[in-house]
């Protein structure tokens, strides 16, 4: 029998190797297809008598990336089809599909013959929980082989048995660290739990995972064994005491709440270690089938995975224009923090790259800082001391223009001074061939201003980065009146070349990012201002499901930069595009008392030596009077944080800034971490729907100011009852709804 994507060969010794070897894709993964025919390769196992065993290992680099998230959209897909229409029967069908994979694996399982699955890479989701479920598991010795059960991270969890398999197999403890947080575990991590059985040389995977079968693999799974017990003890046991009760706790602490499918991992373990493994499962699967009706597992699915993956595969560059192959990249400024991040995360990625600063010194200074990151990497283990070399390797510091010849792209990171930029942009473009793109890293000043320093206005662009560089995973590339098409598709070339996000923006101040944070900050002081406690402001933001509360993001960015914002901005725009009473909040930090943010030790924290933690500057109660903390809404805090940055958002999206709703989800997501669980800013209103959100505005419009004040845009989809993703649907041949 032939299959499209596997191959079953049997040796001398009766042992089947089923080679996962999907065409056209770079990854295998689960699909319809995928499970039919593994399906029937179990089948084809069991009834071939000269079969003693079989091994399953991958023909790629990666084993799997498990399940192909789109078979989930489909079946959410049909399920709201027709839920309208028979609630009853979409339940019933969303849970014999969410159970298809499962009872795939238990075939495997309970076959009667030995199944050792053979991980030669990447091992992720339904392809580990496949894993879990073979008799014997063997994975390559190789820093590239990578196992992990990661559906929390998307809304969902391991609902293809992970719950009830790993927790049977390690101790409780350990599995509920693995589970809900899908961590990335190594070939030597997952032996210590006890996920796994062998680690072989790469090029013995297939021959250990062949001799485990030899030896005489029990084709039966440890709870199938009459007199099983659970490592750690059971649920109700002194251990289990000790680890349920703080598990639920440190849980609500981590999540507030927000994530459904992380309170349902806990229930699933806790519950299926009660029962049978066969009733275990059910239960899983009942959960699966309740999480998966959730808003929250639709929203993270489209932006967290499916939305994600077409942005960084590219969906937004210029079709036509040939891909480029980076000879070498220059980087102005490469001295500085952000300059050498630059150059830390090209080199990163292969690319030659010249760190071009002021003097030898500063530039010196830009190459140590790769060193410094590197020996970091190296100390625990994440890179080899030949890493090390061969990147430092890849950057040269100079002081001189002349050394930017030949190269393809030049990134200027310069201090942000219009006159310091124009000066680089003039001398860079003195040395480059014509077909070079220049890029300004500016955060504030807009790219169509820079480019008139420029004789080449076409291949002039905005990619923005965050800082730390090597950690934040988003990049702006902003878009001038005159940018052309071939300087957008390098610019993509480049963020994808350096294993970052790229999301496109049309020329604005603040561009979108900065637009949405500084919104944030704003409502923040305007808290402080107004009496909130301090404390109240920072939690109520972490419980609304943002990583950082407005004023330690502040603290981070540095409190003098926003007074340098805010004073550039009144320059700008006039006194009256800043809130008097907002910039004298800022002027008594910086001015009054010298607290610049994190970089000083104080902000609107303090920043104690380690291991002490930052503490919120107890002076700041002292600035205005202070409201009874009973009597101030907190609920309402939570909401004023997430719609002064949704409606941002919108406004970004009105004035055609960004037009592509994905890119305004990821981006918010990846930039300032806006509560995940909503799939983003935009993605926030359409689970609220336009109409109840715009009735929320109006009411915190009268209350709070006309920052609350819901666009035109948004009052039209309101009417019409339309989603943004229906508004302007990204998936018209490229084509965007143009706003109201």
């Amino acid at each position: 029998m032939s299959y499209t994507n596997f191959t079953l060969d049997t040796d001398a010794d009766g042992i089947a190797l089923i080679t996962w070897d999907m065409p056209e894709r770079s990854m295998n993964v689960f699909t319809e297809e995928a499970m039919r025919e593994l399906n029937a390769i179990v089948d084809q196992v069991v009834a071939d008598a000269a079969i003693k065993g079989a091994v399953i290992t991958s023909g790629k680099d990666t084993f799997s990336g498990g399940a192909d998230i789109t078979m989930l959209q489909k079946m959410l897909a049909a399920f709201a089809a027709e839920n309208g229409k028979d609630p009853d029967k979409a339940i019933k069908t969303l849970f014999d599909n969410a159970g298809a994979m499962n009872g795939l694996f238990r075939k495997i399982e309970t076959c009667g013959k030995p199944w050792v699955s053979a991980i030669n890479g990447t091992c992720m989701g339904g392809a580990f929980e496949m894993s879990l479920a073979c008799h014997g598991r063997v994975a390559a010795d190789s820093d590239k082989v990578k196992m992990a059960l990661p559906e929390v991270k998307i809304g969902i969890f391991p609902g293809a048995g992970g719950t009830q398999r790993v927790p049977r197999l390690t101790d409780q403890q350990q599995a509920l660290q693995m589970l809900t947080t899908g961590q990335n575990l190594t070939p030597q991590k997952a032996k210590q739990m006890g996920l796994i059985h062998e680690i072989a040389e790469p090029t013995k995977l297939v021959e250990t995972a062949k001799a485990m079968i030899k030896n005489g693999l029990k084709p039966v799974a440890p709870w199938d064994e009459k007199g099983f017990k659970l490592p750690g003890g059971p649920v109700y046991s002194a251990a289990g005491a000790n680890l349920w009760p703080p598990a639920i706790a440190i849980l609500r602490r981590e999540t507030y709440g927000n994530y459904p499918a992380a309170a349902a991992i806990l229930k699933c373990v806790y519950e299926g270690l009660l029962v049978p493994f066969d009733t275990a499962l059910k239960i899983e699967q009942r959960y699966f089938t309740e999480i998966m009706q959730g808003k929250e597992a639709a929203a993270m699915i489209r932006s967290l995975f499916v939305s994600l993956q077409e942005l960084n595969k590219g969906a937004r560059r210029p079709a036509g224009v040939p891909d480029t192959k980076f000879k070498k990249i220059g980087i102005l400024g490469g001295g500085g923090f952000m300059g050498a991040g630059i150059g830390y995360v090209t080199a990163r990625a292969g690319i030659p790259v010249v760190l071009l600063d002021r003097d030898m010194a500063s530039a010196e200074k830009g190459k140590a800082h790769s060193e410094s990151l590197m020996a970091d990497q190296v100390k625990k283990g994440r890179a080899r001391p030949e890493d090390k070399d061969k990147l430092l390797s890849l950057i040269t510091p100079t002081a001189d223009y002349a050394d930017l010849a030949g190269c393809d792209l030049v990134v200027e990171a310069v201090f942000e001074d219009s006159g310091v930029k124009k000066d680089a942009t003039e001398k860079a473009e003195a040395v480059l061939k014509s077909s070079a793109i220049f890029a300004s890293n500016t955060s504030t000043i807009p790219i169509t201003a820079l480019a008139k320093n420029s004789t080449r206005a076409k291949n002039f662009i905005g990619i923005h980065f965050f800082s730390p560089v090597d950690k934040m995973m988003l990049v702006e590339i902003i878009l001038g009146k005159k940018t052309g098409d071939k300087a957008l598709a390098v610019a993509f070339d480049f963020v994808r070349a350096i294993k970052k996000t790229p999301i496109v923006v049309n020329d604005t101040r603040g561009f979108y990012v900065n637009r949405c944070v500084l919104r944030y900050m704003s409502e923040a002081y305007k808290m402080l201002i107004e009496g909130v406690p301090a404390p109240m402001i920072e939690n109520a933001a972490k419980a609304a499901g943002m990583p950082v509360g407005p004023l330690a993001l502040t603290d981070e960015t540095a409190v003098d930069l926003a007074q340098k914002i805010m004073k550039q901005t009144i320059r700008d725009l006039g006194e009256k595009a800043v809130d008097p009473k907002q910039m004298a909040l800022i002027n008594t930090m910086v001015d009054t008392h010298g607290r610049f943010g994190r970089k000083n030790g104080k902000g609107f924290y303090d920043y104690p030596a380690k291991p002490a933690k930052k503490k919120l500057w107890p002076g700041l109660k002292d600035l205005y009077p202070q409201l009874n903390p009973d009597k101030v809404d907190y609920e309402e805090l939570k909401q004023r944080l997430l719609v002064t940055i949704a409606l941002e958002a919108v406004r970004v999206m009105e004035e055609g800034i960004v037009t592509d709703p994905r890119e305004a989800d990821v981006g918010s997501i990846l930039a300032f971490g806006f509560a995940p669980f909503t799939g983003g800013a935009l993605s926030y209103i359409d689970g609220i729907g336009a109409k109840r959100f715009v009735k929320i505005a109006k009411g915190l419009q009268k209350k709070y100011g006309a920052e609350f004040k819901a666009p035109k845009l948004l009052l039209d989809m309101a009417e019409k009852d339309e989603t943004f993703y229906q508004r302007f649907d990204p998936y018209q041949k490229g084509e965007v709804k143009q706003a109201a």
